[in-house]
């Protein structure tokens, strides 16, 4: 297993990845336009050519950036993946100088143990919510907002 920047060959089997997890009401489904634009943003995890994971690191603003479109084949979770995807976005948050990385989660606890605290959706800038107003479950989607503040 690797973990790698995306590249364009890899959207179609990103696309299906997302949203495989989008359809089951845990992410938001991404078009292939979409994953060309935010390209990138994408990690994989690759296992000889086949993207079994993506996790995508989005600038929001001068300190501070998201996780987002963090998956993991289901039979793969479990294994220390998702872990290694986000840590591997957290580290190029470093080195673009970014204090601060935020997620919009349903599973808070994974992120808690990757030192992420919840706080309150209002703590973050209106600008965050661009994707989410073309959720079918916005306003109360039940995601929860975490964040770490990075050294």
């Amino acid at each position: 297993m690797l973990i790698r920047k995306a590249t364009i060959h890899d959207v179609p089997a990103m696309q299906k990845m997302v949203n495989s997890f989008a359809d089951k009401g845990e992410l938001l489904p991404r078009s292939l336009n979409q994953l060309y634009e935010d390209l990138r943003d994408f990690l994989i995890l690759d296992d000889d050519g086949q993207v079994l994971g993506t996790c995508a690191l989005h600038v929001n603003w001068g300190d501070l950036a998201e996780v987002k479109a963090l998956t993991v084949d289901e039979s793969l979770q479990g294994q220390g993946y998702g872990r290694k995807l986000v840590e591997q976005c957290l580290d190029e948050a470093r080195l673009l100088g970014i204090t601060r990385v935020f997620a919009l989660t349903y599973k808070p606890d994974f992120f808690a143990r990757l030192q992420f605290r919840v706080i309150d959706k209002a703590e973050l800038p209106q600008k965050v919510w661009n994707e989410c107003i073309h959720c079918v479950k916005f306003p109360d989607c039940g995601e929860v907002a975490v964040i770490r503040e990075l050294v």
